[in-house]
């Protein structure tokens, strides 16, 4: 039996650092891949944080509270955020601790229930695994793996979590691999995060070259007088003396 996987890549912006020190989410942006492989639906939402924005995060993301303030707030939209991932998605983040406390934080806050640790795959656990002691942050992979964030002159949650899907298929190998696991795969591997996938063997079409007579007589011309005694030049034995 095939097993799907259905993986949610999100990114999170906010007005700081700590939801219990009073900072809030502004902006969710997620994609959605099915077994590895992006489906184009996507969920994107800013959020009114009902709380100022200081200067110095707005230089990161440009959100600022005069343009968020006619946005829902986070209660008014955590039934689309919930319904989106859905009962089954594996939740994909950079520095996924972040993310995750503050989804999770505000989740909490309304009756909902939060996401469990289990259901998450850190893309920065992985990247510092992979490249010790290396820039792990979402620019620097980019500039490893060759992705184009040309786009990202500042933090957008959509935009950034368009790249980290293209950088999370890179960390796990490649950009199509397949999660079509069924008990005959003989190549799985386990990701850092717990996250198994098996690689896609991509395997060329047979090519025929058609072959003239005139040709073929003639490169068996060619090997006779350039191979003695080849095993494969030799006349066919007869059925009644073979052994």
């Amino acid at each position: 039996m095939k097993t799907t996987l259905r993986e949610i890549v999100f990114d999170t912006e906010t007005t700081g650092l700590s939801p219990d020190g009073g900072d809030r989410l502004v902006e969710i942006g997620a994609i959605e891949l099915v077994n590895h492989i992006p489906t184009g639906r996507t969920y994107h939402q800013y959020i009114n944080p009902e709380r100022s924005v200081p200067e110095e995060v707005v230089a990161v993301h440009g959100l600022t509270e005069e343009f968020l303030k006619d946005y829902p707030v986070f209660s008014e939209v955590a039934a689309a955020f919930v319904e989106f991932v859905g009962e089954d998605g594996i939740l994909v983040a950079h520095n996924a601790s972040f993310d995750i406390k503050f989804i999770n934080f505000e989740l909490k806050k309304i009756g909902y229930a939060e996401y469990e640790w289990n259901r998450v795959v850190d893309t920065l656990e992985i990247a510092r695994k992979k490249f010790p002691g290396a820039k792990n942050n979402l620019d620097a992979l980019c500039k490893r793996f060759n992705v184009d964030n040309s786009r990202r002159t500042k933090h957008g949650a959509l935009l950034d979590a368009e790249l980290l899907a293209d950088v999370y298929l890179e960390l796990l190998g490649g950009a199509e691999p397949s999660m079509l696991l069924t008990p005959e795969d003989d190549a799985k591997t386990t990701t850092e995060s717990g996250v198994m996938f098996a690689a896609e063997r991509k395997v060329r079409p047979l090519r025929v070259f058609a072959v003239s007579e005139a040709e073929e007589a003639e490169h068996l011309e060619f090997l006779k007088s350039r191979l003695k005694n080849a095993l494969w030049l030799a006349e066919p034995e007869n059925e009644t003396t073979a052994k």
